[in-house]
């Protein structure tokens, strides 16, 4: 039988216009002689020692170039560098799934001449917080030295003085499936204090631990990085949080019947697309919301990067068949599992092109006027200068000194391609 009814499918969708918005654009220059020279600065490595390069899943746009200028920077010291998988049970929480994640960002033995660790083997190194278990890593245990390289940025599921970042990724990342899973089980409300007890734990087992902190604009390009020992850790990392917070990209409407988001993917973020951008989680609107409110979201493709994650779809109302078929369902559900979030791996209503998934969204949209839809439509919750806005929408974009309309041509939303924003 047709999912629409012969009503819902009359309706007729408006045509989209192109809209630049415009953010504060400042980025480094030169990511590589910069981290070059704070590395030289603040790491000083023993001839001989073996050194743990932490890294994780997370999509980061110069993580290729800075963790090849860490690996140079130890191995000119004399040291013994080597990759170790820092990313809980994300690719299903297997080594050959967090191998697969790590090559698809060109963090490969060939690429930098060192080897990748991705064993899951952990210890239990205490309890936090009266009974919660702590894992880390046996390479990075065994290690020298463990150096943490990630991006510092709000949470998509928790608000707190550390969220994801450098501490996170010492709790989490190196506690592998196992760890990562305990600490789940407390629930993402108690990770404002869980995350701070858990990584220093860590910090005071490791023999000797830095990390490099990455800032990134709203324009998902590198704005700072900074190095830092693991004592300064827990007192710098909020503050670096709030800078980050500042220049996270958003989307600059106040509201809107249906919210059209080309990609989600672990690759953009670990929520699949940000709540920090469409407010959603699981769990109600987050904390500090300042976006559009919307009735309605679509999502229509996968990444390929995600390996069949699509962890966060569950943030969605409606689908297509063509992402559902995309699906690796025990690789998404083992991460669900592990996060303690089995609602974001949820898979909504799937239709088999966009224009019908929009009129279901319109239907399905209580205070939507038929004849002025107003409807957004973004690449990804990362890469928001160029999205799409429908005709009833270009009044308040008008008005708005930090949107411009970019086109006078209007577009069927089934016309237009992701890499046209």
């Amino acid at each position: 039988m047709p999912m629409l009814s012969p009503e819902v499918q009359r309706i007729e969708l408006p045509k989209m216009f192109p809209v630049r918005q415009k953010f504060d654009s400042r980025q480094l220059e030169n990511v590589k002689g910069t981290l070059a020279e704070k590395l030289k600065q603040t790491v000083p490595v023993p001839p001989g020692a073996s050194v743990a390069v932490a890294v994780g899943s997370r999509g980061i746009r110069d993580l290729l170039v800075i963790v090849k200028e860490t690996v140079r920077h130890v191995k000119e010291a004399g040291g013994m560098p080597f990759i170790v998988a820092a990313m809980g049970s994300h690719g299903g929480g297997t080594e050959e799934g967090q191998r697969s994640i790590l090559g698809s960002y060109g963090i490969t033995e060939e690429n930098l001449g060192v080897p990748v660790d991705c064993s899951l083997d952990t210890v239990e190194l205490g309890r936090v917080m009266g009974d919660v278990p702590v894992h880390v890593s046996v390479s990075a245990l065994n290690a020298d030295m463990v150096i943490a390289v990630n991006r510092i940025k709000p949470h998509t599921d928790y608000r707190g003085d550390v969220e994801s970042g450098l501490c996170k990724m010492l709790a989490v990342g190196l506690g592998k499936h196992t760890g990562c899973s305990l600490l789940h089980t407390r629930g993402f409300e108690a990770f404002g204090d869980l995350i701070p007890a858990a990584a220093d734990l860590t910090i005071g087992n490791l023999k000797a631990c830095f990390g490099v902190g990455i800032i990134e604009n709203a324009y998902d390009r590198t704005r700072d990085v900074e190095v830092l020992h693991a004592r300064e850790f827990l007192s710098r990392e909020p503050e670096l949080l709030k800078t980050a917070r500042e220049h996270m990209p958003k989307i600059m409407l106040t509201d809107c019947d249906i919210l059209v988001v080309e990609q989600i993917g672990k690759d953009i973020s670990g929520a699949g697309m940000d709540p920090n951008v469409v407010g959603r989680t699981t769990k109600g609107i987050i904390e500090g919301y300042s976006g559009p409110d919307i009735s309605r979201v679509i999502v229509k493709q996968l990444t390929p990067a995600s390996h069949g994650n699509a962890l966060g779809i569950g943030l969605a109302d409606f689908t297509l068949e063509s992402l559902v078929k995309d699906l690796d369902l025990p690789v998404m559900c083992a991460n669900a599992v592990a996060s303690g979030n089995p609602e974001s791996a949820r898979i909504p209503p799937a239709f088999g092109d966009i224009a019908s998934a929009v009129k279901a969204a319109a239907a399905c949209s209580p205070k939507a006027e038929m004849k002025h839809l107003r409807i957004i439509k973004i690449k990804n919750t990362l890469e928001l200068e160029h999205i799409w806005v429908s005709e009833a929408l270009l009044p308040e974009v008008e008005a708005h000194e930090k949107l411009e309309r970019t086109s006078g041509q209007g577009r069927r939303i089934e016309e237009i391609q992701h890499e046209e924003g």
